[in-house]
């Protein structure tokens, strides 16, 4: 476990998180707004977000879709379909969603995982209450391989594209779950009350429509200083924050933490006057809930801990995902 009691140890902690897996993956998506840039006809919605928009009669339309590392498939099938549910859940409640149904694309070299991902599936659809309408199966494969997409629906939108300077950025993680290994995957919902994970969930929603947030991310396997960066990138700011405001689990690493995809994690900025209201709202859930810090117009995110501060991020100079209002 690495302390924090002298100047380079902070910045050690922050280099190595730098270079986790997690993050390299966000740095492909560039790839996406170079090639694809012209390739959408809509214009009210920012494009790079947790998922795509579309204005309806009754609110958003809201569209998301999941592919998972093939390793992380064959190596644990059932955890692997139960996150195809989740990991798109999470998504449509970032934006301030509802999820409404979900389809999957499954290949795999026979029965056997292709069996074990389905009932993860099941699994989890059940314990969200979101129905599996359909999809594409295929047997024949070379190896197991996962996507899955959903739909939802929003009243008020939350977006990765709405934080401004002067907002106070506040973390929500629920800290009652254990690892899953061999990945630093921190699972507190496959053995939860389905009744607790949908209530959970429908915070967000329920955030967005009474105002209390209006820029969220779920943390995803960028870990939360990757996550914040996409969300400071999209809107164009940066971001200080205290590392002992971050809700952890007490005996666990921060390298470990700070890397870890949680079943349930979320960033969200609001008004300095709507965070205890915003808190109260996780906490009656029983989830672990605290502002961490506010975001500035730097474009950097800087992390302070026992009077040290060291710049994890700066988008001046470096791109994560290359989305920002600009390239939308």
């Amino acid at each position: 476990m690495l302390t924090l009691e002298s100047p380079a140890t902070l910045c050690e902690l922050l280099t190595r998180i730098r270079h986790y897996s997690g993050i390299a993956h966000k740095r492909d998506i560039q790839l996406v707004p170079q090639q694809l840039k012209a390739a959408s006809p809509f214009d009210y919605y920012p494009n790079g977000d947790d998922c795509a928009v579309l204005p309806n009669g009754e609110g958003y339309s809201l569209l998301a879709i999941e592919g998972f590392i093939n390793r992380f498939v064959e190596e644990d099938p059932w955890f692997a379909g139960w996150c195809g549910v989740m990991v798109n859940v999470s998504d449509i409640a970032a934006m301030g969603g509802r999820p409404q149904a979900v389809v999957n694309a499954l290949w795999s070299a026979g029965e056997d995982k292709a069996a074990q991902v389905l009932a993860g599936m099941a699994a989890a659809s059940a314990a969200f209450g979101v129905p599996i309408v359909g999809g594409h199966t295929n047997l024949r494969s070379q190896q197991t391989q996962l996507s899955v997409a959903i739909l939802g629906q929003a009243k008020a939108l939350l977006s990765g594209f709405a934080a401004r300077p002067g907002q106070a950025v506040v973390a929500a993680i629920d800290l009652r779950g254990s690892w899953r290994a061999p990945n630093l995957n921190w699972n507190a919902a496959t053995t939860a009350d389905p009744a607790m994970l949908r209530r959970c969930i429908d915070l967000l929603p329920q955030i967005a429509e009474r105002g209390l947030a209006v820029a969220a991310k779920d943390i995803s396997q960028a870990g939360l200083l990757g996550t914040l960066t996409m969300l400071l990138e999209s809107s164009q700011v940066g971001a200080k924050i205290t590392l002992e405001s971050i809700p952890k689990p007490p005996d666990e690493s921060w390298q470990d933490w700070l890397c870890a995809f949680p079943s349930f994690g979320y960033l969200l900025t609001t008004q300095a006057t709507k965070t205890a209201d915003l808190i109260e709202q996780f906490n009656q859930c029983g989830i672990a809930a605290a502002v961490i810090g506010e975001v500035t117009d730097s474009l950097r995110l800087d992390v302070m801990t026992n009077n040290q501060c060291e710049c994890f991020w700066d988008l001046a100079e470096s791109a994560l995902t290359g989305f920002a209002p600009s390239t939308s």
